[in-house]
């Protein structure tokens, strides 16, 4: 790790792990390290509409004059399941997600989805399955390849990724879906440490069991990564280790994994696109893979 890295991690240590009072400072600690728009070499298309609720909206970034079939890749903002948005205008946020995807051969798609308490579970799979049905019927507007699909989120992002990836209905939307990567999610709802979220779950809990993604990743045939920080709240961290221990019990071995030192709850998206490329390379060779 270089001198600056040491640096950058003391500067999220002293941020702690409560998220909402930590969003300034881990925005300043990478906001001069990242691009601004017009993106030099991008083809950029704002709020390109996927479904038919005003929230369906995806920003698709992609090498100009890109040619062949690229990769795909599709990332899921967080929020708690009651806020957040695929770009802060004025703020490198969260367009440097997609862009760091365009600028490592894939075309990058951000997305925007419906909010609870309004919209419940499943409401976030269905907008992903949308989007990544929208992704496939354009892939060859922007240079991209239908099939082979790869989706992230992060937070409520990762939530809704892993129920795309494990919930029944989704199966015929998951086509040309080669690979997920999931930040600091939670999979077993049930289980200790999980926030309940009843804005999105609502507050039967006899129905909770079969809202759990967890039963459907551990018998995915979809390669799965999964990833949690240093700084994480705790109840992350705790289902960061029900999936190891679930997975390891399933197959006798670990899933992909990576517990991301250095970082928080939030600066595992915000680093991105950076000089810090830990992250992007293990994702890169997770995909290459898969």
């Amino acid at each position: 790790m270089s001198t600056a890295s040491i640096e950058t991690a003391d500067k999220v240590a002293a941020l702690g792990r409560e998220i909402l009072p930590a969003v300034p400072g881990s925005q300043a600690i990478y906001a001069s390290q990242h691009e601004s728009e017009p993106y030099q070499g991008i083809k950029l298309t704002r709020d390109a509409r996927y479904g038919p609720h005003e929230r369906n909206r995806l920003d698709v970034f992609a090498a100009e004059g890109a040619t062949g079939e690229r990769p795909i890749f599709v990332f899921v903002h967080g929020g708690g399941f009651i806020m957040g948005d695929k770009h802060q205008p004025g703020s490198p946020y969260l367009d440097n997600i997609a862009l760091w995807a365009a600028r490592h051969g894939m075309v990058g798609i951000n997305i925007t989805y419906r909010l609870a308490p309004e919209f419940k579970f499943p409401s976030g799979g269905e907008d992903l399955a949308l989007a990544v049905r929208w992704a496939r019927q354009h892939a060859s507007e922007f240079g991209g390849d239908p099939d082979r699909v790869f989706v992230m989120g992060t937070s409520a992002g990762a939530v809704h990724v892993a129920d795309f990836i494990a919930q029944p209905q989704f199966e015929a939307d998951r086509k040309g879906v080669k690979g997920a990567i999931l930040l600091s999610g939670i999979y077993d709802i049930t289980w200790g440490g999980a926030p309940p979220a009843p804005a999105y779950y609502g507050e039967d809990a006899a129905r909770h069991d079969s809202m759990s993604s967890l039963p459907g990743l551990l018998d995915s045939s979809i390669p799965l990564m999964f990833v949690v920080t240093e700084y994480d709240p705790e109840p992350f961290e705790r289902q960061a280790a029900r999936v190891l221990e679930r997975w390891t019990e399933r197959h006798g071995s670990w899933p992909a994994f990576l517990r991301l030192m250095g970082h928080n709850h939030l600066t595992s998206t915000f680093h991105l696109n950076t000089e810090d490329d830990y992250l992007g390379v293990q994702r890169l060779r997770f995909m290459a893979r898969a």
